[in-house]
């Protein structure tokens, strides 16, 4: 008896028994929850009458939804279009104002970022201010700020403000600019436009080789764009020109219901669309902000210093020496920033722009009632998107990481 105690005695006090026993604690009670929520569930289902499945994304749909790019390239049509096309029309503007934002953004962000370290008086307070009080008003505020306050106060849709030199238009219904119109040829250009990226890609690369082995390097700054001009431009030519321009056009005579902005001339940017580009871009950029200026004044002095003892001037001395130390700093909180962005682009269905959660978990929801499956589906999505958002970023994190000899 007291063998068999020692040795229950011996396995609890084995750290490795102990580990294992817990992970399989772990995983027992996670299995058992998995099943007992999939069960109620099913059971909760069956007694309303309702099942699971994805047969709902083949029916048609049949509701509107406001011009975008989405709903531009998949050529919506209501009582043709699937919910198959709702799904990916909200993924496409979700994935457009991901996008832009993360570019503008950052832009933004790090141009006011070294602005707060600048000496000058004006510049300085100025980014200062900006950044305090971005950053401390809620977004959804700030969403209602440009889409209520000053997108809602433009020109009536039976007037406009001229912009680009009156080739597009401002008004409340939206931003209507020249729209581009491909022609036969035009994916041979588009093809010459990323094999010259490519290529300077690789011109790039040789240039730091050489650079690294003699201390001298080609004028990548020059070479690589006459060189994405000259193969593009020249195959464009040679294609016969195949991209043509339609321009807005705008109606003030004539019966009162016609004028304005006609439907089939030129694009329009709805203003729910400006709106939240404007909001997720002016409230990440205070972010990112202080990430930036936090990344470079973690830079030892030590090394702006010893450029300025060379001769280096302050604004090669930032970007050569001081930046690309502090992005090892700046990238993984960087790309949480981009994260947020992604996620809180969902904020846009409180002012009814159609963009994954609102046109797809949102009116197509209320409409088919499969609220397990899209919900199911949107979170999906978002995760998918975060994790190669993720993944991109560690990547470029681990390219630009300062190699230590």
């Amino acid at each position: 008896m007291s063998i068999n105690s020692n040795n229950l005695s011996a396995l609890i006090n084995d750290a490795r028994f102990r580990n294992i026993g817990f992970q399989v604690l772990i995983i027992g009670a996670l299995v058992f929850s998995v099943w007992w929520l999939m069960d109620n569930t099913l059971t909760n289902l069956e007694n309303r009458g309702k099942s699971l499945g994805f047969g709902f994304l083949v029916q048609t749909a049949g509701f509107e939804i406001s011009d975008t790019i989405g709903t531009w390239l998949f050529d919506y049509e209501v009582g043709v279009s699937s919910y198959t096309d709702i799904y990916f029309i909200g993924i496409t503007n979700t994935l457009l104002i991901a996008a832009l934002g993360i570019v503008f953004a950052s832009i933004i962000g790090f141009t006011v970022g070294i602005m707060r370290l600048s000496n000058n008086f004006i510049l300085k307070y100025f980014a200062t201010v900006y950044v305090e009080v971005i950053r401390n008003v809620p977004l959804l505020l700030q969403l209602f700020f440009w889409y209520f306050a000053v997108l809602g106060i433009l020109p009536g849709a039976r007037s406009q403000m001229e912009v680009l030199g009156g080739l597009g238009g401002l008004n409340i219904t939206g931003l209507y600019l020249p729209a581009p119109v491909f022609q036969a040829g035009f994916g041979l250009v588009f093809f010459a436009f990323i094999a010259s990226l490519i290529l300077s890609y690789g011109i790039a690369k040789f240039s730091k080789k050489k650079q690294d082995e003699t201390g001298l390097g080609l004028k990548v700054a020059v070479i690589v764009p006459v060189l994405i001009i000259s193969i593009t431009g020249i195959t464009y030519v040679l294609m016969g020109g195949p991209l043509d321009w339609t321009f807005p056009e705008f109606k003030n005579t004539g019966p009162v219901f016609k004028r304005g902005f006609q439907s089939d001339s030129g694009m329009v940017l709805v203003p729910e669309m400006i709106a939240v580009l404007l909001a997720l871009t002016l409230y990440t950029a205070g972010f990112i902000a202080e990430i930036v200026r936090a990344g470079i004044l973690a830079v030892s002095k030590g090394q702006t210093e010893a450029a300025y003892s060379v001769g280096l001037r302050p604004g090669i001395t930032l970007r050569l020496i001081v930046i690309p130390q502090a992005m090892r700093i700046i990238i993984p909180p960087l790309t949480s920033q981009y994260l947020n962005l992604t996620k809180n682009s969902s904020l846009a269905v409180a002012i009814a722009y159609p963009e994954l959660v609102s046109v797809f978990a949102g009116t197509a929801l209320n409409q088919v009632g499969k609220e397990i499956e899209m919900i199911f589906m949107v979170m999906s999505t978002y995760l998918v998107i975060s994790l190669i958002t993720s993944f991109f970023m560690n990547w470029f994190n681990a390219r630009v990481k300062i190699v230590e000899r």
